[in-house]
C-alpha cells in the first residue's frame, strides 16, 4: 500500500457523499490512528468522555496490526463508502 493511496483516502474521508454512521467513524477513526501512530499509547480516558473512551477502545482493539495493513484497510473502507 503506497502513502500516496492512503493520503488520498484521506483526503477523500472528508468529501463522502453521507456521513457514516457512528460505528464506522469509529473504526475510520481507529484505523487512520493505527496506520499513523501504531498501538494506542496512554491511559484509557475516565467515564466522564465517552466519546474519548469509545475512540480509545476502538483503536486499542487494532493493538498489533501493522501500519501497512490499516492503511489498506483504511483505503478499502473509504472505498467502500464513496
Amino acid at each position: 500500500m503506497s502513502s500516496t493511496a492512503f493520503e488520498a483516502a484521506v483526503a477523500a474521508s472528508k468529501q463522502l457523499p453521507e456521513k457514516p454512521d457512528n460505528m464506522t467513524l469509529l473504526r475510520i477513526y481507529a484505523l487512520y490512528k493505527q496506520a499513523t501512530e501504531g498501538d494506542t499509547q496512554g491511559k484509557r480516558p475516565g467515564f466522564g468522555d465517552l466519546v474519548g473512551r469509545a475512540k480509545h477502545d476502538a483503536w486499542a482493539a487494532l493493538a498489533g496490526k501493522s501500519s501497512e495493513d490499516a492503511m489498506r484497510e483504511y483505503v478499502e473502507l473509504i472505498e467502500s463508502l464513496k
